[in-house]
């Protein structure tokens, strides 16, 4: 009986994360940023971990600002300034990547699940023009990811999520931050978005 419990609990806990807290944004085609911002877009689509929920956040010199949290299936549209920005992923732990975007283009990035002690972990990782990088546009995989992947925006539950947990989001910031900056050149060039992979 006891056994019967503990994984009908497993189960609800399970499906509590992976509920979307966020609403489908009525326009679903991606539209382009104007000439003078920029435009991320991260994607999220992998049957791995795909019970657990992550977090995005801009942490551009230290500041966090919540983007949304992205469940599988679902992508974001993150319309921002040019130049060089700090992007975070959280979920039992957080990592990281950096863009240097340019004005008028749309930049992607596909957040990918890995194994943590508990549960699943996730890496952001940027989608390059470059057709030798691990992720890049030339891949079959981008258009279904493109395409198969709901636009989704922030509602009144997911900000409020964030409220009540921009405290412990904090504290994920402070803890993997300085790992991240112990990296080296090469390992932080291949998770950069550079102005040449706008499109």
């Amino acid at each position: 009986m006891f056994i019967r419990i503990l994984t009908l609990a497993s189960l609800l806990i399970l499906a509590g994360c992976a509920s979307n807290p966020m609403t489908l944004a009525p326009q679903q085609t991606l539209q382009s940023p104007s000439q003078d911002s920029s435009q991320v877009v991260f994607m999220r689509s992998s049957f791995v971990g795909s019970a657990i929920s992550a977090s995005l956040y801009d942490v551009t010199d230290g500041n966090i600002e919540f983007l949304g949290v992205i469940v599988n299936g679902v992508k974001l549209a993150y319309s921002t300034t040019p130049g060089k920005h700090t992007f975070m992923v959280v979920s039992e732990a957080a990592d990281f990547m950096e863009a240097d975007l340019s004005s008028g283009k749309n930049y992607f990035s596909i957040v990918t699940p890995r194994m943590g002690a508990w549960k699943a972990r996730f890496s952001l990782w940027p989608i390059k023009n470059e057709p030798s990088a691990r992720y890049n546009t030339d891949m079959t995989e981008f258009n279904q990811w493109l395409n198969n992947t709901k636009l989704s925006t922030n509602s009144e539950q997911s900000l409020a999520w964030y409220e009540k947990n921009k405290t412990d989001i904090k504290a994920k910031y402070e803890k993997y931050w300085p790992a991240w900056q112990q990296k080296t050149d090469d390992d932080i060039a291949e998770r950069t978005l550079v102005p040449n992979d706008g499109r």
